[in-house]
């Protein structure tokens, strides 16, 4: 799974909305720090900026109706089973969130999704 050029969330449709809330949770407990070719970026931030990210997409899917875990909604919250962050330190908010989601990144998207018949 990838984390989708945060200009495309307000465009994705419904299933890729609901993957990528998926994946940042999973990306928030867990699977933090566990290799995967398409996210290791992620890694090289402070898991604040995937929070923020997450806040994003959290936010599109209560725009479109859906009800997320508001517990995500804290930055120390990593789910269920992976112990929450003590004193996770606020990063600055950036645009992008990731600097890797530049230009060429959302080509790419667009065309990872173009691959799937989604035109966006």
């Amino acid at each position: 799974m990838r984390l989708w050029h945060q200009d495309l969330l307000t465009s994705l449709p419904r299933q890729q909305l609901l993957g990528q809330h998926r994946e940042c949770c999973a990306l928030r407990g867990r699977g933090w720090g566990r290799p995967h070719q398409t996210v290791n970026y992620v890694f090289e931030h402070s898991p604040y900026k995937l929070f923020q990210y997450h806040q994003l997409v959290m936010q599109e899917m209560q725009r479109r109706g859906y009800k997320p875990d508001l517990r995500w909604s804290a930055p120390d919250y990593r789910g269920q089973t992976a112990p929450a962050y003590i004193g996770l330190p606020a990063s600055p908010l950036t645009t992008p969130i990731y600097p890797e989601h530049d230009a060429a990144y959302l080509t790419e998207c667009l065309t990872n999704l173009a691959q799937k018949d989604i035109f966006l």
